[in-house]
């Protein structure tokens, strides 16, 4: 996970406090500018009436203004993103292969990735589904790193797609000694940050938090 500095907190604390005063002054001047062309309209003389071209230069302005206003909320926006997390980080990611908590089921069988402790004589993968039910236990030979499941429960009732998350459990004399998150790996096209995180979309099209991933391959 991408955890901001205490520099680049202090870096988002002035570009708060700079765009803040920034965006201050922009409004007051905008509310000035406001006030100023009311006043204009009502104190006119009415023998002299404000030209239609002046008016509408008038109008343009006002225009301008509030599209500055709206501009500098946008910009100060992406300046706090930016700060947070850096372009080469996130392009850092475009290309990984990661694992992830949890994987996408479609229906076809899965590759799965993983390593039972070295000490196992036993292990077993299991299946829990989005809900946290354990729907399925296989029995995974220890030596083995890669190994498919099927997408059959274990009362052989094909399993619906969906969001599912997979644990390698490893045993040595029938006593549980450790456990392993595992799942496929897939590729990542896309890193985004939003809200101070990075969201990597994958190419099976599941969009996860970085704190999600498990493991990262070139």
């Amino acid at each position: 996970m991408i955890n901001p500095t205490q520099a680049t907190t202090q870096t988002n604390t002035q570009v708060t406090s700079a765009s803040q005063s920034r965006t201050s002054s922009i409004a007051s001047d905008f509310d000035t500018f406001l006030l100023l062309m009311t006043t204009q309209a009502q104190n006119q003389d009415p023998l002299e009436p404000i030209g239609s071209a002046e008016y509408a230069s008038q109008l343009a302005q006002f225009s301008m203004v509030e599209q500055q206003v709206q501009t500098n909320d946008r910009l100060s926006e992406l300046a706090l993103t930016l700060g947070s997390v850096k372009l080469d980080e996130l392009a850092n990611w475009v290309g990984m292969s990661v694992q992830t908590t949890s994987f996408q089921f479609d229906g076809d069988p899965v590759t799965m990735h993983g390593q039972a402790a070295a000490e196992a004589d036993s292990a077993e993968m299991v299946i829990v589904d989005s809900e946290g039910t354990e729907v399925d236990r296989v029995s995974i030979p220890v030596t083995q790193s890669e190994f498919t499941w099927d997408g059959i429960a274990s009362d052989g009732s094909p399993l619906p797609p969906g969001s599912y998350s997979a644990t390698l459990e490893s045993y040595y004399e029938d006593e549980l000694i450790s456990t392993l998150s595992v799942s496929p790996f897939s590729k990542v096209v896309e890193a985004q940050a939003a809200d101070g995180t990075v969201s990597l979309t994958l190419d099976n099209g599941q969009s996860v938090p970085v704190w999600m991933v498990t493991l990262v391959s070139t």
